[in-house]
């Protein structure tokens, strides 16, 4: 999860003097040489997370493999090589919170932080077997009156295949979704859904908010479980929206709370620090290679002024009291781990499959020379007793999304297993989970 609030990157054009400081004698060096010496340089300089990788090594080792692939345009190398360079230096390094993105995911990041109004459908989507699952749909937008239902599953649009086949990508994900979207033309969807045979969706497109918000929707026999699905902690007032959204659930009655985390791949450290202290008070230990801070939440807010020792217990600081579970799944990431392990310490059962694995560590965002940015590692996360954070969270309950139960049935496996541990008794109900510290 970042630390920092994403800012559009600095482009290379306007980097005047700095950069032509930072390139020094080589300033005729290829684009794909400025862009491997910037990211790299602040791999190497900045860099705190679990990785023993010697990384001055590994900057070596992948400058010659860069050289060798520019050898026939010295001068004239493009960015994309870099990224392609970087792209195997970052696996080797092992930590996949550090990354290189280029400059649309950039400008996608940007958007979301400003609530920017972009050509949207109104689909949230994420990749999954066999298709583009919906993950959302947004209400009064193109795609809702389009008839575009949540947990549809889109086959192909544009008549080119979408999602995955194993582990063979598609050629529309979720990128090439959102680049459909911002051209701002009508998407043709082959929609797969229970009980029909497939269907040919025509979806516009009209300027819409960038950001996704917290839903509120009802479950259980009795449709008095509330169900939040909390889409992002990219922005900065995603925990104030959620909090809104359970005291909504609290003013309507609601016997349950599940909080739908599955395509949450997480946003800033203190939105879900914020977010997850509905449960219980957190403290999150933030471990620099300078020094350590801990942020703490209460009430489902990081309080302006953090509580000092010696100061009176504020006493009981839940916000929800009642039967709870957190939905994940391989998509649940960073800032969603973080929540989702604070609400296992509260009691709150995880339901789902194993998440991404990167719930331990921290990053801040840097400006690249092509307007891309580069996500690095600076913190490592413990809680306040001085554990490690698991590096990903397994849920009490395994309950992995059955997309053919899904599109058959109609059945939300994950959701279903939910409903069960709500109705556990206490004493049945899943352990809270406190994972073993990191190697």
């Amino acid at each position: 999860m970042p630390l920092n609030s994403f800012r559009p990157p600095v482009r290379a054009a306007v980097l005047g003097t700095a950069l032509g400081a930072l390139l020094g004698a080589a300033a005729h060096a290829s684009p794909a040489t400025e862009l491997f010496r910037a990211a790299s340089g602040d791999v190497v300089r900045d860099y705190y997370g679990w990785s023993t990788a010697n990384l001055e090594a590994l900057t070596d080792k992948y400058r010659a493999v860069l050289e060798g692939r520019c050898a026939e345009q010295v001068d004239t190398c493009p960015y994309t090589t870099a990224r392609d360079v970087l792209g195997d230096l970052l696996r080797e390094v092992g930590d996949p919170h550090t990354s290189v993105r280029d400059p649309d995911a950039a400008r996608r990041l940007d958007e979301i932080a400003r609530n920017a109004p972009v050509p949207r459908t109104g689909a949230r989507v994420v990749r999954v077997e066999g298709g583009l699952l919906v993950a959302s749909v947004m209400p009064g937008s193109p795609a809702e009156t389009a008839g575009l239902r949540a947990l549809d599953l889109i086959t192909a649009v544009n008549g080119e295949a979408a999602g995955k086949t194993g582990r063979v990508n598609a050629p529309v994900g979720p990128t090439e979704f959102v680049k459909l979207e911002r051209e701002a033309g009508t998407l043709h969807l082959t929609v797969r859904r229970p009980g029909s045979p497939d269907l040919s969706v025509d979806v516009g497109t009209r300027d819409l908010a960038a950001r996704d918000e917290p839903t509120l929707e009802w479950a259980g026999d009795d449709r008095r479980v509330a169900v939040v699905t909390l889409p992002s902690f990219l922005p900065d007032d995603s925990a104030a929206l959620f909090l809104r959204r359970v005291r909504d659930a609290q003013a309507q009655g609601a016997r349950g709370l599940i909080v739908d985390l599955r395509f949450n791949t997480g946003g800033g450290l203190s939105q879900c620090v914020a977010a997850a202290s509905i449960f219980a008070r957190v403290s999150y230990r933030m471990q620099f290679r300078q020094g350590a801070q801990v942020m703490v939440g209460i009430a489902g807010e990081v309080p302006r002024r953090p509580p000092r020792p010696g100061d009176r217990p504020p006493g009981d600081v839940r916000v929800w009291t009642g039967p709870a579970a957190v939905l994940v799944g391989p998509d649940t990431a960073s800032c969603a781990e973080v929540f989702t392990y604070y609400a296992q310490r509260a009691g709150v059962p995880a339901v789902g499959d194993v998440t991404r694995g990167v719930c331990n560590s921290g990053v801040t965002f840097e400006a690249m020379p092509d307007g891309g940015v580069l996500t690095v590692t600076v913190l490592r996360g413990y809680a306040a007793e001085g554990q490690p954070l698991p590096e990903r969270i397994t849920p009490d309950v395994q309950a992995p999304l059955d997309i053919a139960a899904l599109t058959t049935s109609g059945e939300d496996s994950t959701l279903l297993a939910a409903l069960g541990a709500l109705r556990a008794p206490a004493a049945e109900a899943p352990a809270t989970s406190d994972a073993p510290p990191v190697p």
